[in-house]
Protein backbone atom coordinates (compact mmCIF):
# COMPACT_ATOMS: atom_id res chain seq x y z
CA UNK A 1 0.00 0.00 0.00
CA UNK A 2 1.11 3.46 -0.81
CA UNK A 3 2.62 5.21 1.92
CA UNK A 4 0.67 8.79 0.83
CA UNK A 5 -2.30 6.35 2.92
CA UNK A 6 -0.52 5.39 5.75
CA UNK A 7 -0.54 7.71 9.17
CA UNK A 8 3.10 7.70 10.90
CA UNK A 9 2.44 7.31 14.43
CA UNK A 10 2.80 10.90 15.82
CA UNK A 11 3.43 9.35 19.10
CA UNK A 12 5.58 6.87 18.75
CA UNK A 13 8.22 9.33 17.16
CA UNK A 14 8.01 11.98 19.66
CA UNK A 15 7.55 12.57 23.60
CA UNK A 16 6.53 16.59 22.93
CA UNK A 17 2.22 16.99 24.49
CA UNK A 18 -0.54 17.94 21.87
CA UNK A 19 -2.97 20.01 23.52
CA UNK A 20 -6.36 20.61 22.40
CA UNK A 21 -9.27 22.98 23.32
CA UNK A 22 -12.93 21.89 22.97
CA UNK A 23 -16.30 23.21 24.09
CA UNK A 24 -19.36 23.80 22.37
CA UNK A 25 -20.35 27.39 20.33
CA UNK A 26 -19.64 30.66 22.43
CA UNK A 27 -17.95 29.05 25.14
CA UNK A 28 -14.94 30.79 25.74
CA UNK A 29 -12.68 28.30 24.23
CA UNK A 30 -10.74 31.04 21.93
CA UNK A 31 -10.34 32.83 25.00
CA UNK A 32 -8.84 29.87 26.98
CA UNK A 33 -7.04 28.85 24.30
CA UNK A 34 -5.16 32.19 24.02
CA UNK A 35 -4.46 31.80 27.45
CA UNK A 36 -2.62 28.58 27.63
CA UNK A 37 0.13 30.43 25.07
CA UNK A 38 1.62 33.07 27.88
CA UNK A 39 0.86 29.76 30.08
CA UNK A 40 3.65 27.40 27.96
CA UNK A 41 5.90 30.30 27.67
CA UNK A 42 6.31 30.15 31.66
CA UNK A 43 8.85 27.37 30.58
CA UNK A 44 10.54 29.36 27.51
CA UNK A 45 8.47 26.77 25.23
CA UNK A 46 7.01 28.69 22.13
CA UNK A 47 3.97 26.10 21.21
CA UNK A 48 3.02 25.72 17.28
CA UNK A 49 -0.64 26.69 17.44
CA UNK A 50 -2.90 25.24 15.01
CA UNK A 51 -6.48 25.39 14.37
CA UNK A 52 -9.95 23.55 13.09
CA UNK A 53 -11.18 23.15 10.36
CA UNK A 54 -8.18 25.22 9.06
CA UNK A 55 -4.72 25.80 9.90
CA UNK A 56 -3.51 25.08 6.40
CA UNK A 57 -4.14 26.81 3.06
CA UNK A 58 -6.30 23.85 1.84
CA UNK A 59 -8.53 23.80 5.37
CA UNK A 60 -8.69 27.56 5.36
CA UNK A 61 -10.98 26.94 2.12
CA UNK A 62 -12.68 24.12 3.56
CA UNK A 63 -13.38 25.88 6.70
CA UNK A 64 -15.08 29.01 4.25
CA UNK A 65 -17.27 26.17 3.03
CA UNK A 66 -18.02 24.69 6.20
CA UNK A 67 -19.13 27.97 7.96
CA UNK A 68 -19.12 30.94 5.93
CA UNK A 69 -20.16 30.60 2.92
CA UNK A 70 -23.66 31.71 1.37
CA UNK A 71 -23.14 28.27 -0.96
CA UNK A 72 -23.56 25.46 1.99
CA UNK A 73 -27.03 26.64 2.79
CA UNK A 74 -27.95 22.60 1.34
CA UNK A 75 -24.60 20.86 2.85
CA UNK A 76 -26.07 17.14 3.92
CA UNK A 77 -24.71 16.15 7.24
CA UNK A 78 -22.55 13.13 5.60
CA UNK A 79 -20.78 16.20 3.56
CA UNK A 80 -20.09 18.07 6.61
CA UNK A 81 -18.15 15.47 8.31
CA UNK A 82 -15.91 14.31 5.15
CA UNK A 83 -15.14 17.79 4.68
CA UNK A 84 -13.93 17.91 8.90
CA UNK A 85 -12.32 15.18 8.22
CA UNK A 86 -10.60 16.29 5.16
CA UNK A 87 -9.10 19.60 6.38
CA UNK A 88 -7.86 17.86 9.76
CA UNK A 89 -6.17 15.23 7.62
CA UNK A 90 -3.91 18.09 5.55
CA UNK A 91 -3.71 19.76 9.11
CA UNK A 92 -2.38 16.81 10.95
CA UNK A 93 0.50 15.55 7.62
CA UNK A 94 1.23 19.05 6.89
CA UNK A 95 1.63 20.74 10.24
CA UNK A 96 0.84 18.66 13.31
CA UNK A 97 3.17 15.96 12.51
CA UNK A 98 6.48 17.81 11.67
CA UNK A 99 6.25 19.82 14.08
CA UNK A 100 5.38 17.02 16.70
CA UNK A 101 8.80 15.65 15.13
CA UNK A 102 10.65 19.07 15.72
CA UNK A 103 10.10 18.73 19.46
CA UNK A 104 7.54 21.14 19.58
CA UNK A 105 4.60 21.51 21.69
CA UNK A 106 1.42 21.72 19.25
CA UNK A 107 -2.08 23.43 20.78
CA UNK A 108 -5.09 22.80 18.75
CA UNK A 109 -8.07 25.09 18.98
CA UNK A 110 -10.33 21.99 18.09
CA UNK A 111 -9.56 18.26 16.63
CA UNK A 112 -11.36 15.00 15.94
CA UNK A 113 -13.54 15.06 19.81
CA UNK A 114 -15.08 18.47 17.77
CA UNK A 115 -16.19 15.47 15.20
CA UNK A 116 -17.46 13.00 17.70
CA UNK A 117 -19.15 15.43 19.51
CA UNK A 118 -20.78 17.74 16.32
CA UNK A 119 -21.51 14.68 13.75
CA UNK A 120 -21.50 12.04 15.83
CA UNK A 121 -23.63 13.03 18.73
CA UNK A 122 -25.74 16.34 17.98
CA UNK A 123 -25.67 15.47 14.18
CA UNK A 124 -26.35 11.70 15.14
CA UNK A 125 -24.76 10.20 12.32
CA UNK A 126 -23.08 6.93 13.20
CA UNK A 127 -20.91 6.93 16.18
CA UNK A 128 -18.59 3.96 14.85
CA UNK A 129 -18.41 5.13 11.66
CA UNK A 130 -17.36 8.85 12.90
CA UNK A 131 -14.79 7.47 15.06
CA UNK A 132 -13.12 5.08 12.39
CA UNK A 133 -12.93 8.09 10.31
CA UNK A 134 -11.34 9.73 13.11
CA UNK A 135 -8.61 7.18 13.88
CA UNK A 136 -7.89 6.60 10.20
CA UNK A 137 -7.38 10.52 9.27
CA UNK A 138 -5.04 11.21 13.05
CA UNK A 139 -3.40 7.66 13.33
CA UNK A 140 -1.50 8.14 16.66
CA UNK A 141 -1.62 11.72 16.85
CA UNK A 142 -3.81 11.71 20.00
CA UNK A 143 -3.87 14.47 22.34
CA UNK A 144 -2.55 14.55 25.36
CA UNK A 145 -4.46 16.40 27.56
CA UNK A 146 -7.83 18.06 26.13
CA UNK A 147 -9.43 21.12 27.85
CA UNK A 148 -13.03 21.08 27.39
CA UNK A 149 -14.85 24.56 28.58
CA UNK A 150 -17.83 24.01 29.61
CA UNK A 151 -21.14 26.46 29.35
CA UNK A 152 -24.89 25.98 29.23
CA UNK A 153 -26.36 27.36 26.03
CA UNK A 154 -27.92 30.14 27.52
CA UNK A 155 -25.30 31.76 29.15
CA UNK A 156 -23.12 31.36 25.65
CA UNK A 157 -25.81 33.12 24.06
CA UNK A 158 -25.96 36.04 26.59
CA UNK A 159 -21.89 36.43 25.55
CA UNK A 160 -22.74 37.04 21.77
CA UNK A 161 -23.97 40.41 22.98
CA UNK A 162 -23.04 43.51 20.59
CA UNK A 163 -20.29 41.28 18.87
CA UNK A 164 -19.98 42.17 15.09
CA UNK A 165 -21.71 39.07 14.53
CA UNK A 166 -20.41 37.01 10.49
CA UNK A 167 -22.17 34.07 9.32
CA UNK A 168 -21.16 30.57 11.29
CA UNK A 169 -23.45 28.00 9.81
CA UNK A 170 -22.63 25.66 12.67
CA UNK A 171 -24.15 28.25 15.39
CA UNK A 172 -27.23 28.40 13.22
CA UNK A 173 -28.88 24.94 14.49
CA UNK A 174 -31.32 24.81 16.81
CA UNK A 175 -31.31 24.77 20.63
CA UNK A 176 -31.94 20.94 20.45
CA UNK A 177 -28.58 20.23 18.54
CA UNK A 178 -26.58 22.43 20.68
CA UNK A 179 -27.82 20.80 23.92
CA UNK A 180 -26.92 17.67 22.48
CA UNK A 181 -23.22 18.70 22.22
CA UNK A 182 -22.83 20.11 25.58
CA UNK A 183 -24.37 16.82 26.66
CA UNK A 184 -21.95 14.87 24.57
CA UNK A 185 -18.73 17.11 25.68
CA UNK A 186 -19.61 16.46 29.59
CA UNK A 187 -19.82 12.46 28.57
CA UNK A 188 -16.60 12.50 26.83
CA UNK A 189 -15.35 13.89 29.87
CA UNK A 190 -16.63 11.29 32.54
CA UNK A 191 -15.23 8.32 29.99
CA UNK A 192 -11.63 9.53 29.41
CA UNK A 193 -10.90 11.78 32.95
CA UNK A 194 -7.25 11.52 32.55
CA UNK A 195 -7.21 13.47 29.28
CA UNK A 196 -10.37 15.30 28.98
CA UNK A 197 -10.18 18.29 31.76
CA UNK A 198 -13.68 20.09 31.75
CA UNK A 199 -13.57 23.50 32.91
CA UNK A 200 -16.55 25.74 34.20
CA UNK A 201 -17.17 28.01 31.28
CA UNK A 202 -18.80 30.58 33.36
CA UNK A 203 -15.69 31.63 35.69
CA UNK A 204 -13.24 34.08 35.19
CA UNK A 205 -10.40 33.96 32.54
CA UNK A 206 -7.65 34.30 35.50
CA UNK A 207 -9.43 31.23 36.98
CA UNK A 208 -9.18 29.50 33.99
CA UNK A 209 -5.66 30.24 33.06
CA UNK A 210 -4.59 29.16 36.74
CA UNK A 211 -6.78 25.97 36.14
CA UNK A 212 -4.73 25.65 32.65
CA UNK A 213 -1.86 26.23 34.25
CA UNK A 214 -1.82 23.85 37.59
CA UNK A 215 -2.67 20.84 34.71
CA UNK A 216 -0.26 21.87 32.89
CA UNK A 217 2.58 21.79 35.98
CA UNK A 218 1.50 18.29 37.40
CA UNK A 219 1.61 16.36 33.54
CA UNK A 220 4.73 17.64 32.19
CA UNK A 221 6.50 19.07 35.18
CA UNK A 222 9.76 17.32 33.89
CA UNK A 223 8.99 17.85 30.11
CA UNK A 224 8.70 21.54 31.17
CA UNK A 225 12.27 21.73 33.06
CA UNK A 226 14.10 20.14 30.68
CA UNK A 227 12.57 22.37 27.87
CA UNK A 228 13.51 25.40 30.12
CA UNK A 229 17.08 24.30 30.82
CA UNK A 230 17.48 23.58 26.95
CA UNK A 231 16.25 27.19 26.34
CA UNK A 232 18.63 28.40 28.81
CA UNK A 233 21.39 26.70 27.20
CA UNK A 234 20.93 27.89 23.63
CA UNK A 235 20.67 31.51 24.95
CA UNK A 236 24.08 33.70 23.68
Amino acid sequence: MGGSTMTPLCRKIVAMPLITFEGSEDCGKIDADETARPTSGKWGIRPAVLREPGGTAIGEVIRHLLQHSEDNHAMTPETELLLFEASRSQLVREKMQPALRRGEWVICDRFFDSTTVYQGAARQLHLGLVKKLNAFVVGDCVPDLTFVLDIDRATAQSRLGNRKKIRDRMKEKSDEFHERMIGAYRELAENEPRRVILIDGRISPDTIENQIWNTFAQRFSDLGKHQTRKTKLQTP
